[in-house]
């Protein structure tokens, strides 16, 4: 790794562990598994009657709770606590004990371990259920709980309360870049010497009927009928995204401090950087160029070129616009079909504010089996698009840098590059 002239020393930052909960599973060994079939997980909507919307489908957590076996967060789930949280926080909480658990559960001195959440939308689903409550009841029907179970927040609250750490829990909101720029918040918090061990990630459960009705009428996702092939990354024939849900988290510590204490060590956190188009709030600007300065700025941070990356897991929606500027930007950036580029969308939908932390993970993954996913459901690449879409099986890669985009509806740009440990 190539470090700038002028650039003081610096801790590197180790992932010690990573959790998931995804529409492929509730492990990494699942989540690769899916990714690497490359085959989407959509399937029509049944938790709610979806015969009067245009969205019917969407891609739903798997395993969570019904498969059996031993995991950190099946106890803490099925209390009675738990149970009185809006999904996208049971996601969040279950994904980060996971990760505590795969890092080994290491401790550091409670006032010094920091967590970091990336959400969008906050509990969307008790959300939508309480507003029917009171349309049909009244005011007295909406549970107490409600202002509880809809904040934002109640994702870093829960994880802070369940390990007893007391450093910052704090929520980061950048729609779709929340969960990668709540990781990239947490590695300088580590650098900066503010946090001695942070749990960073994002979780998101927007699978309602409000939600559902306005992506819908926002012409955003895919009216496609056919659940398995609607989903189309950067290919001609793409119309839109289709909605996940889920959850991602890492555990990042100085890596010289998790050599000591011998944990495993996934990769190293090598740079991050963000950035705003500034131009509108669903559109992406023309070209890119705020995207392609994202990922430039995380490889000026990770002290590597370009040239140096083996792959880059894009944020690939599957929108007609989204695709092209990020496509523009990765051609400014790498050069014409300069790099292998994957979309784990095609696959396990887009989970909005967790979606930056789960490709993230995925991302780790490819890097260390050395095989970048096939992008689901993409057959041809629109022709002016100047990106190779590696697509019907897995490529061989060498071990090398992997680069991850995220870009959020309000123009957030965010870009995260991890190196092997």
């Amino acid at each position: 790794m190539r470090t700038p002239a002028g650039r003081p020393a610096r801790s590197d930052v180790a992932i010690s562990g990573m959790g998931v909960v995804t529409p492929a599973g509730c492990t990494t060994e699942e989540l690769w598994s899916g990714v690497s079939a490359g085959r989407s997980l959509a399937a029509e909507l049944t938790h709610f009657d979806v015969a009067q919307h245009r969205i019917r489908i969407g891609c739903r957590v798997r395993g969570l709770t019904d498969d059996g076996r031993d995991r950190p967060w099946q106890p803490v789930l099925a209390s009675k606590d738990a149970r009185r949280l809006d999904p996208f926080a049971r996601y969040g909480l279950a994904a980060a004990l996971a990760a505590h658990a795969d890092a080994g559960l290491p401790e550091a001195s409670a006032a010094r371990c920091a967590i970091v959440v990336g959400n969008a939308v906050g509990g969307r689903t008790t959300s939508d259920l309480e507003s029917v409550n009171f349309a049909a009841r009244g005011p007295q029907a909406v549970r107490p709980l409600m202002p509880l179970m809809t904040m934002p927040n109640a994702a870093a609250a829960q994880i802070a309360l369940q390990l007893g750490w007391h450093g910052p829990a704090l929520t980061v909101s950048t729609t779709c870049a929340s969960g990668a720029d709540a990781i990239g918040l947490g590695a300088a918090m580590l650098r900066d010497h503010r946090a001695d061990l942070v749990i960073a990630g994002g979780c998101e459960a927007t699978l309602t009927p409000i939600t559902l009705a306005g992506f819908g009428n926002l012409n955003a996702a895919s009216t496609r009928t056919d659940a398995a092939t609607a989903c189309r990354p950067f290919d001609e024939s793409r119309d839109g995204f289709v909605m996940g849900e889920g959850a991602a988290f890492v555990v990042l510590e100085r890596a010289a401090d998790a050599r000591a204490r011998g944990a495993r060590l996934h990769g190293l956190v090598a740079g991050h950087a963000a950035t705003s188009d500034a131009y509108h709030l669903s559109a992406p600007h023309p070209g890119g160029a705020f995207a392609a300065d994202a990922m430039s700025g995380a490889l000026a941070d990770a002290g590597l070129a370009p040239a140096d990356i083996a792959h880059v897991n894009a944020h690939g929606t599957a929108t007609v616009h989204n695709d092209r500027a990020e496509a523009a930007a990765l051609a400014k950036v790498f050069g014409p079909y300069g790099i292998p580029v994957t979309a784990s969308k095609g696959v396990i939908g887009h989970l909005i504010g967790a979606a930056g932390a789960v490709e993230l993970v995925v991302a780790v993954l490819s890097m260390n089996a050395g095989a970048v996913p096939p992008t689901a459901n993409h057959t041809r690449t629109e022709p002016e698009m100047e990106i190779d879409v590696v697509h019907g099986a897995p490529q061989p890669v060498a071990l090398g840098p992997a680069l991850t985009n995220s870009f959020g509806f309000g123009g957030h740009n965010s870009s995260l590059v991890v190196t092997p440990a």
